[in-house]
């Protein structure tokens, strides 16, 4: 059976952040997850951690200025000196928190007619990021997101992602599959884990359409599921959904899986 980690960022809204780590061990899980740790020192966050028994599986590198908007930099030219810092921020923390996963948002693109300009802008700041990366033993992610929860994202599909991964040619670089992005936009899950699974560093779920609890919608996790441990994932799988009600009671998928 696949692991489980919390994303905080969705689960436990009821709760202030900090508090979140407590209820995440309460229901079972032994990691987490979450957007961005800046908030909050890292020392704090891993004094959460130990004290709730949780391993940090991943969190996104600075993103630039999100309350207004941006999602990402990591293509974005003229903003190559502060990537570059955010990856060291990020870096500082994986060090104290112990993830060696972090996911760098790639930014959105204004115009599809300046795609080149942004792609070599990404390449150069994907290659200098796990070059960084590799003597710290993290290993960098890229997402591709669906532009109905983002429109206007650069990346939106994983063959495009994988391309880009092999254009950068770095074996800390990989791809994070999230399952509720990949079916709005593609599909045929199942085929894509198959294809892509060599290339694939994290894997995230949450229900189609509307972003639920993975019971609800149109998505077969329990064959999914499946799937993923017959390929042999040994990672963690994010859950990275809106809770519909309480958490907890909507954890009743995973109690069964557990079953």
């Amino acid at each position: 059976m696949p692991r489980f980690a919390a994303n905080l960022s969705m689960l436990y809204p009821q709760h202030d952040f900090l508090d979140r780590f407590a209820a995440a061990a309460a229901d079972g899980f032994a990691a987490v997850e979450y957007l961005f740790p800046y908030d909050y020192s890292a020392q704090e966050l891993k004094q959460r951690l130990s004290d709730n028994g949780l391993v940090q599986a991943l969190f996104n590198a600075p993103p630039g200025d999100w309350a207004a908007g941006e999602r990402g930099i990591a293509s974005l030219p003229g903003r190559e000196a502060e990537f570059r810092a955010g990856v060291a921020k990020a870096l500082e923390y994986a060090q104290v928190l112990g993830n060696d996963r972090i996911h760098v948002m790639a930014g959105l693109l204004p115009d599809e007619a300046l795609r080149g300009t942004h792609q070599a802008v990404y390449l150069e700041n994907l290659a200098y990021a796990a070059e960084q990366a590799r003597s710290a033993g993290v290993t960098v992610l890229i997402e591709p997101i669906n532009t109905r929860d983002m429109p206007g994202f650069f990346l939106n599909r994983q063959d495009q992602a994988q391309a880009i991964v092999h254009q950068v040619g770095a074996d800390n670089l990989k791809v994070q599959f999230d399952c509720y992005h990949c079916q709005i936009v593609e599909g045929d899950l199942t085929m894509k884990l198959r294809r892509d699974f060599a290339g694939i560093g994290h894997i995230q779920i949450a229900g189609v359409p509307d972003r639920h609890e993975p019971d609800m919608g149109e998505l077969n996790y329990a064959q999914l599921f499946e799937v993923i441990d017959e390929l042999g994932y040994t990672g963690w799988i994010g859950c990275e959904y809106r809770p519909k009600g309480d958490t907890s009671e909507g954890l009743e998928w995973l109690r069964q899986l557990k079953a």
